[in-house]
């Protein structure tokens, strides 16, 4: 005996289309179109206003007439804040410096993220309340007491046992790198992350008999590219853009970073704000190609951190 399909009622209202054959769109989401294109293109006005001023003469930039174009496009000025100062120097220190930070903050935080989140261990809990403690505190607060210790690194630039006698860590390296190496930002990422990820991986890696290291870099660490991706934006953004420590810990030039060389263009005389605002520009570069790059991973690092 033949048996009558019967469909449930389809409600119109749910599949109304316009003319071209798309949904309509609600009134409530073009109001937060508008209200995000107009946020975004306050966010860009800045960066605009330096590139367009960056091209002007310095007679120009103090007329009170100059509109926002330049009159003239003064594209050398590009070549003369480059010259101006080592800033290949300063360039290449600080990549050297935010590519160091960027490789061991990924390496270190990820490792202990993972163990906080996936290796059950006496006092775990513990030190994962001690990284939130350590994310409540200010920057600039912790800036004397790490000068304090890399000045008396005992052993170091001339310190005996004690840490006196010397100039530390000062002036070197060490004092660029070491304190920056590891944020608690990036292990609380990186443990939430972890949190996320099936137990059934790990489990099914252990009766292949893999160890916990090869665990963490082989199965678990490649299902995190968000946190990779964050992190290293983060952490690479932070370094670059670093003025106040590079300035305290180095009294030479061929240290010397990018955002400090900066500086040279702002004397007692006045501000030379076309080589200023060029060497920003050039400075900004390098962080705005990166974001663009690691976008997609970046937001959705940002959109699930923290989600169970």
């Amino acid at each position: 005996m033949a048996t009558v399909e019967t469909r449930k009622p389809v409600d119109v209202s749910t599949v109304k289309r316009g003319r071209d054959g798309r949904r309509p769109v609600s009134p409530g989401r073009i109001a937060l179109y508008l209200t995000l294109s107009v946020i975004s293109l306050l966010m860009v006005v800045p960066f605009v206003w330096m590139v367009l001023t960056s091209l002007k003469s310095p007679v120009e930039i103090a007329s009170q007439d100059a509109g926002l174009l330049p009159s003239s496009w003064q594209f050398g000025n590009y070549v003369d804040a480059f010259e101006a100062a080592p800033f290949a120097t300063y360039a290449r220190n600080s990549f050297i410096i935010a590519f160091s930070h960027t490789v061991l903050n990924v390496l270190v935080a990820s490792m202990a993220g993972y163990a906080l989140a996936r290796i059950r261990f006496r006092g775990s809990e513990v030190i994962f309340y001690l990284f939130i403690a350590a994310l409540m505190i200010p920057t600039y607060t912790k800036v004397l007491p790490e000068f304090l210790i890399v000045r008396f690194m005992p052993l170091a630039g001339g310190n005996d046992i004690l840490g006196q006698g010397g100039s530390g860590w000062l002036d070197t390296w060490w004092a660029l790198i070491v304190p920056g190496a590891v944020t608690p930002f990036a292990v609380f990422l990186f443990r939430q992350f972890y949190l996320d990820l099936p137990v059934e991986l790990e489990e099914a890696a252990r009766l292949d008999g893999l160890g916990e290291f090869r665990i963490y870099a082989r199965i678990m660490t490649p299902q995190v590219k968000p946190a990779l991706t964050t992190v290293a934006l983060l952490t690479f953004e932070s370094s670059w853009n670093n003025f106040l420590w590079p300035l305290l810990v180095t009294r030479t030039d061929s240290l010397r970073v990018i955002q400090v060389g900066l500086s040279v263009f702002k004397t007692e005389n006045g501000t030379q704000w076309h080589y200023l605002m060029a060497g920003t520009t050039l400075a900004t570069l390098p962080m705005v190609l990166l974001f663009l790059i690691g976008q997609r991973y970046f937001v959705q690092g940002f959109a699930t951190a923290g989600l169970k």
